[in-house]
């Protein structure tokens, strides 16, 4: 497992963008993919986003296509998620997560990931 730290979260107005940050503490995230979860207080954990070891696919849930972008640089073990366009209903508390990468994996569902970081508040306001 890795030991993940999210930053970048804040409160906003509709529209705005921000961009969230996940990092390791400890060791590197090479082989690993990651992904972006948000849960909404009274919620169900919600797929956000992914993106694999390498960088050669991403993963979108459908409300957030076109809106959100994630990215990695793997020499700073930094995964971002560039969120613009943002809405009330995006906020919530959105959390990093990772997984070892296998060739041809499909990341939707926060079964697919072991290890958690504790998370980064996003409030978005009309």
């Amino acid at each position: 497992q890795v030991q993940l730290v999210e930053s970048g979260g804040g409160s906003v107005q509709a529209g705005a963008s921000l961009t969230l940050s996940c990092t390791t503490s400890g060791r590197t995230f090479t082989d690993y993919a990651v992904g972006w979860f948000r849960q909404a207080p009274g919620k169900e954990r919600e797929f956000v986003s992914a993106v694999t070891w390498t960088g050669d696919r991403t993963f979108y849930e459908e409300t957030v296509k076109g809106r959100f972008t994630i990215s990695r640089d793997n020499a700073k073990n930094t995964v971002y998620l560039q969120m613009n366009s943002l809405k009330p209903e995006d906020t919530g508390l959105y959390l990093c997560a990772a997984e070892v990468d296998y060739s041809g994996s499909h990341y939707s569902s926060f079964a697919d990931f072991g290890s958690w970081g504790r998370g980064t508040q996003v409030t978005v306001s009309l």
